[in-house]
Parts: structure tokens; C-alpha cells; sequence
């Protein structure tokens, strides 16, 4: 399998600033504790610590809300794994200033073992694992017994995995990832996201027969709340 070079990638739009830390505003952090609350919840009744994070389309804030809950997450002392299954437009190695960008390709693909390129504590209970170098059939891959081997595997040791996935509306590689999760949230921007593009993305889910277990507002004013409520799906205000 040929891998193609990382130097060859666009780069991320999005912001490391955007990362929750020790400075963050106290609604930022709340905003992602509450949404973290939920899930673990949804989690639980699936019996499923898996869970992936999608958008639309791309430009939407999808990878850093993605590492926030992440970070959010290994807040609690629990071991957790956040993925970057984006093969084609990672972007989560740029956003966390990872060093070690070999990753997910590599090991679906034998090229390496994941002890040997996970990046540990990035913060305190938090590995990642970046999607590594571009591979010529990123939805093969992510399609392969390889690949559920290794869900398997990693399942066995985290109580928490998090994937950073593709658009939905982009590309059909987050799709596949349904055997492997408990189900899908959607990243939803403010004054970007359309009405029409949640009903197609959702339209989308219900015929992959999956779940949505909620959406991710981002991108609002401290002073907008959503008022989306509808289908039974819970919504997460962020700031």
C-alpha cells in the first residue's frame, strides 16, 4: 500500500486557541462537561464506550469540538483514546502540536504497532492517535478486518474511545465506522450549518441504520441558546 506524504496536506483551518485548558472560559468547559455527562449516559445504554463526531461538511469546528470532548472526557480519570479516522483531511496531529503524525493508516495497514506511534498522556489520561499518512483507499481501509481488529483491541484497553470522522456530507467513510460505535454526534455551527443540512445528515444516519446520539452546537454567543429539540436526539450548547 502506498502512503503519501503528510507535507502533501492541506492545512487545518481551525485554531489551536480553540482547545479548552486551564484558562478556558468557565461556560466553555461547563458546555463540554454537560455534553460529556450525556453521552456517558448514551454510552452506558449502548454498552458501547465508542462513540464518533461528524459534521456536514467540513469548515464546521467538527475536529476541535472532537478533541475538546476528548479532553473533557480524560477529565474524569478515565483512560481515553480520541482517533483521528479523517484520512483524508486530519486534522487533529495540528490542533494538539503532535510531533508523531505516524498513525492510524500505519497500523490498519501493518506499517506499525500501536504502542509503538499512540501518543500518550497527551494530557493526563488522554492517548491520541493521529490518522497518519494518506492512504490510496482510506474507505477500504476503515472497511477492513484489520481495522476491527483493531477497534477491538483498543476497546480492551480504554474505557472511552472518541473519533474524529469525516464529513458525512463529504465523504461515506464515516458510515462505516457504525459497526465499531454506539453512534454519531453532529458537529452543528452557528449561522453556518443549514436547517436542510441536519435533515440530510440525519436522513443519512436513519438509512445507515445508526444512531444519532445528539448534536454539538458550536460557534454561538454566550448569549444564544439552541432551541432544537425534535426526534428524541439530545442538543449540547457550546460557546
Amino acid at each position: 500500500m502506498k502512503l503519501i506524504s503528510k507535507k502533501k496536506r492541506r492545512g487545518t483551518s481551525e485554531k489551536t486557541r480553540n482547545i479548552i485548558n486551564n484558562d478556558s472560559k468557565f461556560a466553555i468547559v461547563e458546555g463540554y462537561k454537560s455534553a460529556r455527562t450525556s453521552l456517558v449516559f448514551s454510552l452506558v445504554a449502548e454498552n458501547n464506550p465508542c462513540v464518533a463526531v461528524t459534521s456536514w461538511s467540513k469548515g464546521e469546528g467538527k475536529s476541535t469540538a472532537t478533541v475538546n470532548l476528548a479532553i473533557s472526557f480524560a477529565k474524569m480519570g478515565k483512560r481515553v483514546l480520541l482517533i483521528d479516522t479523517d484520512l483524508r483531511r486530519p486534522n487533529v496531529h495540528n490542533l494538539l502540536k503532535l510531533k508523531n503524525t505516524i498513525g492510524l493508516s500505519e497500523v490498519v495497514g501493518q506499517f506499525a504497532d500501536f504502542e509503538d506511534v499512540v501518543n500518550r498522556d497527551v494530557v493526563p489520561c488522554l492517548d491520541v492517535l493521529t490518522s497518519g499518512a494518506v492512504p490510496p483507499n482510506p474507505s477500504e481501509l476503515i472497511g477492513s478486518t484489520s481495522f476491527a481488529s483493531f477497534m477491538n483491541m483498543a476497546k480492551n484497553q480504554y474505557d472511552y474511545i472518541i473519533l474524529d470522522t469525516p464529513p458525512v456530507g463529504v465523504v461515506t467513510d464515516t458510515l462505516l465506522l457504525k459497526e465499531h460505535i454506539a453512534g454519531y454526534v453532529l458537529i452543528v455551527r452557528e449561522k453556518a450549518t443549514t436547517h436542510g443540512d441536519i435533515e440530510k445528515a440525519v436522513q443519512a444516519f436513519e438509512l445507515a441504520k445508526t444512531k444519532v446520539l445528539g448534536f454539538l452546537k458550536v460557534g454561538c454567543s454566550l448569549s444564544e441558546r439552541s432551541k432544537y429539540k425534535g426526534k428524541n436526539y439530545g442538543y449540547y450548547n457550546y460557546y
